[in-house]
């Protein structure tokens, strides 16, 4: 007689695994990061390096130190340090990017138990922290040229229409703003290629962006700009989609993301800051378990005669 074995679930092997999946989201963003070395030169690659760097340390140090198994390999880390650096403006002090590095994987996500288990997206937190803690230089945006330049954002915000660039150079990241957000294009195939890849699915990303554009249209702002300008896109694609602090549910990602799209227009068009995708995404992570509960599939009970 054979021995029944009982388990807790999931009961379904498949070939899909963290590391893969981190491997596809490194590739995905490979278009947005040869994108700023083409467009804010070769301090670019040393911003990143930095920053995946420290990253991975900073999860192999904190796992030695506690005796946890290492996980360096499943490429987490290596994805925190990209996110990360892409929201940094190119000339930020290494020793910045370094810290807030530490931030990201030590605060945010291994105090919390580790990739899975943290209620933010580590590089959304980092960021933020940095903004609070190293507003000058986190607000030090350079235009390609070199020279110091204000966001489109921000010229927006200040009225000043006239000086923003073309449609063609937004799309193509010509123009002041963090080093891999200012592409869209890069971004744009990268976010393609995960949804390819099913890696993530179109709900939150498409209700991102489209709420800020149909807002944008209500409110008598520029669809196009809004759209390209700041972090929209690689905060849709890359960071809203984070799976350990976004809902798992379909209707759950929908409302997710028209929430972040609902609060970047709020502080974009009324708020202090000309920018409010990060801060979007963090509000809408602390209400995550809210949005699950409230769009959890209800098992059927039978209960009437039959």
């Amino acid at each position: 007689m054979n021995k029944l074995i009982s388990s807790i679930s999931p009961h379904f092997n498949s070939s899909v695994t963290t590391t893969k999946i981190m491997l596809d989201v490194v590739i995905a963003l490979i278009p947005a990061a040869i994108a700023s070395v083409v467009i804010f030169g070769i301090r670019s690659l040393l911003v990143i390096g930095v920053c995946v760097a420290v990253c991975i340390f900073s999860e192999w140090g904190f796992e030695k130190i506690c005796k946890k198994e290492n996980t360096i390999s499943d490429l987490s880390a290596v994805v925190t340090g990209m996110l990360l650096a892409f929201n940094l403006p190119v000339s930020i002090p290494l020793w910045q990017a370094a810290f807030g590095s530490i931030v990201a994987i030590v605060v945010v996500k291994q105090l919390f138990g580790g990739i899975g288990q943290n209620f933010a997206n580590p590089a959304i937190t980092a960021r933020i922290i940095m903004m609070t803690a190293f507003s000058g230089t986190m607000t030090s945006w350079v235009f390609p040229d070199a020279s110091s330049s204000a966001t489109p954002l921000a010229l927006i915000s200040k009225g000043q229409a006239n000086e923003l660039p073309s449609y063609l150079n937004m799309f193509l990241g010509y123009h002041g703003g963090c080093l891999g957000e200012t592409c869209t294009l890069a971004l744009l195939l990268g976010g393609a290629y995960l949804l390819i890849k099913r890696v993530i699915s179109w709900h939150t990303p498409v209700a991102f962006i489209a709420t800020v554009v149909i807002m944008s249209l209500i409110c008598g702002k520029d669809p196009l700009y809004q759209f390209m300008s700041g972090g929209l896109v690689i905060g849709a694609f890359f960071m809203a989609t984070d799976y350990s602090s976004s809902p798992a549910t379909k209707w759950g990602k929908i409302i997710f993301g028209i929430g972040c799209g609902l609060i970047t227009v709020l502080i974009r068009f009324w708020g202090n800051f000309p920018e409010g995708v990060s801060f979007s995404i963090l509000l809408m992570n602390i209400l995550t378990p809210y949005i699950e509960r409230l769009t959890r599939s209800k098992p059927l009970v039978g209960g009437g005669k039959v």
